[in-house]
């Protein structure tokens, strides 16, 4: 068992520079990585997510025991489960956020156009992945965490992250994203 470092057992009491601390160190990768997932609902954003994450953390802070770079692999694992309910709640209700046949003017529906302009070509990329294997791309190589903080915040071994990862980057190679020299992938014990 992995004891508490200064900075989350200063959090752990309520302080709120170690609470900074940790926001600064983890909060834009959060961020990032919720946004490559689907969250199946037009109403929920990746900063929905993400701050409920914080606040779910915040309550359950005084459960978790580990440095500051694993409380990256466990914020993860929080705002997984997060962004999972959100889907599934989506799908269960089958809503929309608006729907087109009540709209008087077809012509004022909006087309996809601007949607597509305002996505990152790494989140169009990752979409055609396996929901696990863009899971742990997006971990590993858009937001930079590890192997080990990969594998807590997906509930995996850390074996399984480095398959989903090399078959997740094999796909995307054989489609024409991403480096073609695989000379110049990580090694695997990243």
């Amino acid at each position: 068992m992995t004891s508490d470092d200064e900075v989350v057992a200063a959090a752990k009491r309520g302080d709120a520079v170690a609470w900074r601390a940790l926001y600064r160190s983890h909060a834009g990768r959060l961020l990032v990585w919720l946004s490559t997932r689907p969250s199946g609902d037009s109403a929920v954003t990746a900063e929905d997510v993400a701050a409920e994450a914080w606040l779910v953390a915040a309550e359950k802070i005084h459960d978790f025991d580990g440095s500051s770079s694993e409380f990256a692999g466990w914020l993860f694992g929080i705002a997984r489960n997060l962004s999972g309910n959100t889907r599934r709640r989506s799908q269960r209700r089958g809503t929309y956020a608006t729907d087109p046949h009540e709209i008087a003017d077809p012509a004022l529906v909006p087309g996809p156009e601007p949607a597509y302009a305002a996505q990152d070509w790494v989140v169009r990329a990752l979409a055609d992945l396996p929901t696990r294997e863009r899971e742990v791309v997006g971990c590993l190589e858009v937001v930079g965490l590890d192997v080990e903080t990969t594998a807590r915040a997906l509930g995996m071994s850390a074996v399984a992250v480095r398959v989903a990862r090399h078959r997740g980057l094999k796909r995307l190679r054989s489609a024409g994203v991403g480096p073609q020299d695989t000379s110049s992938e990580r090694s695997p014990s990243r």
